[in-house]
């Protein structure tokens, strides 16, 4: 299969256990020095399409490449060339920093001159001058994931999965995390990463929404927020949003409402309709509203419009865990 110099490239890729389909005929093109995001609920499929990519799981259907090797056929050499980092801090914490790097560089086989200058280039990558001798254990959060982000980067591979790798970090470490992603990419590496956060998403180059092992949407966010959304999105800011809620959905016209910050989005077919019986209904309940308008709609909009689009022409999803 030609890859045309994509890092990651695949066709109809699918993934079946037993009667279930985990994966089914996923296509996708990233490029070399992208940062790619890939988005879903539990369950739908991001985890088991990185393992296939990893070389770990090998696929039931289709075909694919990473870093130019071929998923099925050359699974050991895409171990050698990719780095992982998953959301559960995954080094020695009874170890130092330094220890978990040299250790590491073991695993990866760094050459005997290189060691020192790898070591070195991931401390200064992760800002750990001060903590070389710092037991892993005792660092926060943050702390350990530039360092775990570090030593999957020991060997220089041209592709790195990042899978959920803020998750309960803070928000301060998450930017700073993200500041590193940004530099790896400027340098050619290509960012695969999974996240359950919006604003996160907003980082990426280009985002994929997976739902029921099928990919639903492709696009940079800009675009999945101009051209995916078949309804319009209203934003409502108003005191007690919580009774406003059902108010809203009553409305005609109204196709969902959610809470949103401190406020409400509700989507409908015509917001120019909808707008004027939205600020009526909420005047006669005797809620105050600031904020009735038409609004370009948020990522998180995007998707919940995408899946609930699919739930209703595929009926109710039952849900595995794989």
């Amino acid at each position: 299969m030609e890859n045309y110099g994509f890092a990651v490239s695949l066709r109809d890729l699918s993934k079946r256990f037993g009667a279930f389909v985990a994966v089914n005929r996923v296509s996708l093109d990233v490029r070399s020095g992208e940062i790619f995001g890939f988005l879903g609920p539990n369950g739908a499929g991001k985890s088991t399409t990185i393992r296939m990519l990893c070389g770990i799981l090998a696929p039931s259907g289709g075909s694919g490449t990473v870093a130019g090797f071929d998923i099925r056929r050359e699974p050991e050499s895409i171990k050698a060339r990719i780095g992982y980092m998953s959301q559960k801090f995954s080094l020695y914490e009874d170890l130092t920093v330094e220890e978990n790097i040299d250790f590491y560089s073991g695993i990866y086989r760094i050459q005997a001159n290189r060691k020192a200058e790898r070591r070195e280039w991931v401390i200064r990558m992760a800002g750990l001058g001060g903590h070389r001798s710092t037991r892993t254990s005792i660092l926060s959060g943050g702390w350990k994931q530039r360092l775990a982000l570090g030593c999957a980067l020991l060997h220089e591979p041209p592709v790195v999965f990042l899978d959920e790798p803020t998750s309960g970090v803070d928000p301060v470490s998450r930017r700073h995390f993200w500041d590193l992603i940004y530099r790896l990419a400027e340098q050619g590496t290509t960012v695969f990463v999974t996240t359950h956060y919006m604003d996160e998403a907003e980082y990426c180059d280009r985002l994929g929404l997976i739902y029921r092992g099928e990919l639903i949407a492709v696009g940079t966010p800009e675009e999945l927020k101009t051209g995916f959304m078949h309804e319009e999105v209203i934003e409502v800011l108003c005191e007690r949003p919580q009774d406003a809620l059902p108010c809203a959905e009553g409305v005609e016209g109204v196709g969902n409402a959610a809470l949103f910050g401190a406020g409400l989005h509700v989507t409908a077919e015509d917001a120019h309709r909808v707008v004027p019986a939205l600020a009526s209904a909420l005047r006669e309940r005797g809620i105050a509203a600031s904020r009735i308008a038409r609004i370009t709609p948020s990522l998180e909009d995007v998707f919940v419009s995408l899946i609930e689009a699919r739930d209703r022409a595929e009926g109710p999803l039952q849900v595995f865990e794989k």
